[in-house]
């Protein structure tokens, strides 16, 4: 039997527009949080062990994301009811109250977003969206069923995003403790030979197409 295509949104594009029934009443996206960062993340099933563990995790670092004007959206093709039950069982028997909405999207939105794999049924994949306030996509996560998410890994790259953009400069590899720069940024190429010439004078580096310079 031919596998269904899956079509999903690509970094750069406009986020989807889709309407999310959410444990805090209806949401809009991108619209009802234009102006702000938002990250949208799709787990598999309620009622999981390591779905659970996801969500805990991300619930400790809510105060990191408000830091950074992030707000959360979790997100499966569970019913309402099941994902209002499942956070009272968080609440109840770990002690942590899951403070950002979770949506109850359909097959419909799940496919549109990209988050259902004809070839695993109908649990929507570990998928995360991180959306600028434009409402443009920036960054595009997938993670096997298998495999919990890292989520200091979701926050660092919000941070890098934010960086990028204010400052125009690029981000090394396991920044911010690169392990030739530290927590340096990277300059962006030069566009002419008098340029490419004179970057040394200005920042450090190993060449002139690789300087760097701290924040």
């Amino acid at each position: 039997m031919e596998q269904q295509a899956v079509h999903m949104p690509l970094l750069g594009d406009p986020f989807p527009q889709v309407s999310l029934q959410t444990t805090q009443g209806m949401l809009n996206l991108p619209g009802d949080l234009k102006g702000s960062w938002f990250i949208l993340f799709s787990h598999p099933a309620d009622f999981t062990p390591v779905c659970t563990s996801e969500f805990v995790a991300f619930q400790k670092l809510i105060p990191e994301f408000e830091k950074l004007g992030v707000k959360l959206i979790g997100m499966s093709i569970d019913q309402i009811t099941s994902h209002i039950k499942w956070l009272e069982w968080i609440k109840e028997k770990l002690g942590v109250e899951i403070t950002f909405p979770l949506a109850a999207a359909n097959d419909a939105i799940a496919m549109t977003l990209g988050m259902l794999h004809p070839g695993k049924g109908t649990n929507t994949v570990r998928a995360v969206y991180i959306v600028d306030p434009n409402g443009i996509i920036r960054l595009i996560l997938y993670y096997p069923q298998e495999i919990g998410r890292f989520m200091p890994e979701v926050l660092r790259a919000v941070k890098a995003l934010q960086i990028s953009d204010k400052n125009h400069v690029s981000m090394p590899a396991n920044w911010p403790n690169n392990e030739l720069i530290g927590d340096h940024v990277i300059i962006p190429p030069p566009k002419t030979v008098a340029e490419a010439a004179d970057r040394l004078q200005h920042y450090e580096g190993f060449d002139w197409w690789f300087c760097h310079k701290s924040l």
